[in-house]
Order: structure tokens, then sequence, then C-alpha cells
């Protein structure tokens, strides 16, 4: 059973008693390696809860976190209206950044599905090797592979979703502290400052796929809590 702060009680994929209308837009931002492709059942459970999804894409290998953030940033603004993002892994220390540095923002809320914005032991376990550099790019080398100080002093409510069956890549580079999700352990997922938190048993890559995950991500864009 999922772990929340809110007690979360919901059927999967009840998505009806949720009317965000009008329809509001909700971007989703990918992790490292990936290209928002991933988001394909996470995007159509969205849009069956009323929801309008798009993906915002950066070359997660080749770019830096500022001008991630920036770029996100001018993709938010470009949309009219309430905005709420969705971010994955590495996207939502690309998200958090984008909101920190530019205050212009559309409102909207947040959700951050398995993102170690305190940094990540995989990471740093990866960087490690003599490929590690090439293997993480700048943004990863620069951001998770290291520990960050992790709090959220904005006024935007932001909801963040952790993963706790541990079977993924970064159990072959670390002997991770569990709970973990196979590459980012929940307390690397901790956001003071966050309004609401859940932690589901799926793996990094599995929380793409779950409709357990899709219907948190679904109640707390529509009321701004898990439970």
């Amino acid at each position: 059973m999922p772990q929340t702060s809110d007690q979360l009680t919901q059927q999967p994929g009840n998505y009806e008693s949720y009317d965000p209308a009008p329809v509001v837009p909700v971007v989703v931002v990918h992790g490292l390696w990936l290209n928002g492709l991933e988001f394909f059942l996470l995007r159509d459970r969205l849009g069956r809860a009323g929801f309008e999804p798009g993906s915002f894409h950066y070359r997660s290998m080749h770019t830096t976190l500022s001008d991630a953030a920036d770029a996100l940033a001018a993709h938010l603004r470009a949309l009219n209206g309430t905005v709420h993002v969705v971010a994955h892994s590495l996207g939502g220390l690309v998200a958090c950044e984008a909101y920190a540095r530019h205050a212009d923002l559309p409102d909207g809320r947040v959700v951050l599905m398995g993102s170690p914005v305190r940094g990540s032991r995989t990471a740093r376990a990866v960087a490690a090797h003599w490929y590690g550099p090439a293997a993480l790019g700048p943004l990863a080398l620069g951001e998770l592979a290291r520990e960050r100080e992790a709090a959220w002093q904005l006024p935007r409510e932001v909801g963040v979703i952790a993963g706790s069956l541990p079977i993924g890549i970064g159990r072959a580079f670390s002997d991770l502290p569990l709970p973990n999700d196979g590459t980012v352990c929940v307390d690397e997922t901790e956001l003071s400052g966050a309004k609401s938190r859940i932690v589901h048993e799926v793996s990094h890559t599995g929380m793409l796929f779950s409709s357990a995950v899709a219907d948190s991500a679904v109640k707390f864009l529509a009321t701004g809590s898990f439970g």
C-alpha cells in the first residue's frame, strides 16, 4: 500500500470525480537519457482525467541546469492561463530551477516523480568511474553527482512522489539504502516545504507506467493533495 502524508484513499483510474475545467495544460518533463516518449501512458491518463497533456524536451546529456530551466520557462510562458508540471527524475530539478529563476511563470501545481532533489548516490557512484562524466553529461554530473540542499520556498504547491520497489540500474553501481526505487533513494526525494508527499511501491522507471502513480498525480494536480 502506498504511504502518504495525507492518508491517500482512492480507486485507480477513477478520474471522473476530478473536474479541472476549464481544460488545464500539464507539461511533462523527462529525466536523464530519455526524451519524453516514455510518458505516453501518463499523458493518456492525464488526458482522460480532463487535462491537456504536452511534453517539454531538453537535451539532458548536452545542457546545463540553467539553460534547461530557462528553456522550460519559455515553454511554460507560451501557454495560456494555469499550467501544471509533472516532472520525472532529473526533470524535477529542471522544473524547480525554472520556478526559482523565473518569478513570472503561470500559476499551477508541480508534481515531482522520483526526483533526487538532494542529489543521487547512484550518480555519484557512476561519476567515480572513468566513463562517468561522459555517461552522465554536464547537467547530471553537476547537479546529481553531489549532495544538494533542497527547500521549496515559493507559494506554488508542490507534491512529491517517490518509489520503494528496489529494482533498477542504480543497484548495479551502489549499495543503495532502503527504501529506494532501484535508482533513487526515498530520502533523496525529500523536499522541505513541499505541500504533500506519497511513496508508492514502484521502481524508478515503473512509476512512469503505474496507474496508481498516475492517480496520485491527477489527484494532486486537481486538488493540491494526495489524500
